[in-house]
């Protein structure tokens, strides 16, 4: 037996017929402010084009919440140097955008590289 999907007592037909300050209420306070302030001319394009079944659709919208109508789509977020794709879930319903496409990487440090400092020149290359 699947279990079906609810946000907050409301199943994801529910949420897709509720009103953009409706929706707002359910979020969390972030999330609702963003909302309830409206959407930017660029976050209605990219709903309007998911809504129309686009595809490939890039975006850099870090600050768009996601809302349900951009469930099931598949978006590639701008993370500063590449397009990092993200398939949008129930999951992620109050999230933003920007938290699914890094834009800092872990730190990895190894041995000194050539030529990094005079001192380096005396330590083993292994």
């Amino acid at each position: 037996m699947v279990k079906e999907f609810k946000y907050r007592g409301k199943t994801l037909e529910e949420l897709k017929s509720m009103g953009l300050s409706e929706l707002a209420s359910l979020f969390p306070a972030r999330a609702r402010r963003s909302l309830l302030r409206g959407l930017t001319d660029e976050q209605k394009k990219l709903v309007k084009k998911v809504e129309a079944g686009k595809k490939n659709l890039k975006t850099h919208c870090r600050d768009m919440v996601v809302i349900p109508q951009l469930v099931g789509a598949t978006i590639k977020i701008h993370n500063g140097k590449d397009w990092i794709p993200v398939e949008i879930t129930t999951e992620r319903l109050g999230h933003y955008l920007g938290e699914f496409a890094q834009t800092r990487r872990l730190v990895r440090h190894s041995g000194p590289g050539v030529g990094a400092t005079r001192s380096s020149r005396s330590q083993s290359v292994k």
